[in-house]
């Protein structure tokens, strides 16, 4: 079995909520040499770091590891102790990018895009921590769009406007305050900003370190998506 090894560039998460213009971000991004960004996987990930966090914010676990204490057979939680949180994590992380992203030979960048980050609101922050820490190089680009856009875009056109702005605010709210935590983690990205002018895009590329690729660009926002039809 080939030993597993992440990508030599590591990840980049699309962090956004659904109609943002994220399909058409995930399309520019792969159009960088080496770059792999999977389209959404119903916050898959979510579920792992959920597993984890189980473990880690136990109580009873976390006295045992904190005092070393070892377990015997009769003991309710025996052989709890012995759960490595770094192990536990790092085993995950690996499971989740050799099952779910697949990165093909050559990539150098993997990731994804996920509109359900926001989902689990008490949980955002403590999940991009995971995925920071476990997924080496993690960057996190936050994408949103024109409110009164979005609205009337796909199936949000069916609810409440009032209650999808909520959403929206809500989701940006946690972005922003994750960035100002974390400022060197991520960007934030407006769609109608890079939509309108293309340059505008010169930030995001210059944030991963990458170079410019006009010509590749430009294509790129010349084609059509499936989903938009």
């Amino acid at each position: 079995m080939t030993e597993f090894k992440h990508p030599e560039d590591g990840y980049v998460f699309i962090v956004t909520y659904g109609r943002s213009g994220s399909t058409l971000l995930q399309s520019l991004l792969n159009t960088i040499d080496g770059f792999q960004l999977r389209g959404e996987n119903n916050n898959t990930l979510f579920h792992l770091y959920s597993a984890w966090a189980a473990v880690k914010d136990s109580v009873p676990l976390d006295g045992l590891r904190t005092k070393g204490e070892v377990t015997a057979p009769d003991h309710p939680w025996y052989g709890s102790e012995k759960i490595g949180l770094d192990s536990y994590g790092r085993d995950l992380a690996r499971l989740f990018t050799q099952s779910v992203l697949q990165p093909d030979p050559g990539t150098r960048v993997s990731g994804f895009k996920e509109i359900r980050f926001h989902f689990h609101a008490a949980h955002f922050r403590p999940q991009l921590n995971f995925i920071h820490s476990f997924f080496p190089n993690s960057r996190f680009i936050f994408n949103t769009r024109s409110h009164a856009d979005v609205v009337k875009s796909g199936w949000w056109a069916a609810q409440d406007p009032s209650k999808v702005t909520a959403n929206l605010t809500m989701a940006e709210d946690l972005f922003k305050s994750y960035l100002a935590t974390y400022p060197e983690r991520g960007i934030l990205m407006h769609y109608d900003d890079y939509t309108k002018d293309h340059s505008q895009l010169n930030d995001l590329f210059e944030f991963l370190g990458e170079p410019v690729d006009r010509e590749a660009i430009e294509k790129t926002f010349s084609k059509r998506l499936d989903h938009a039809r």
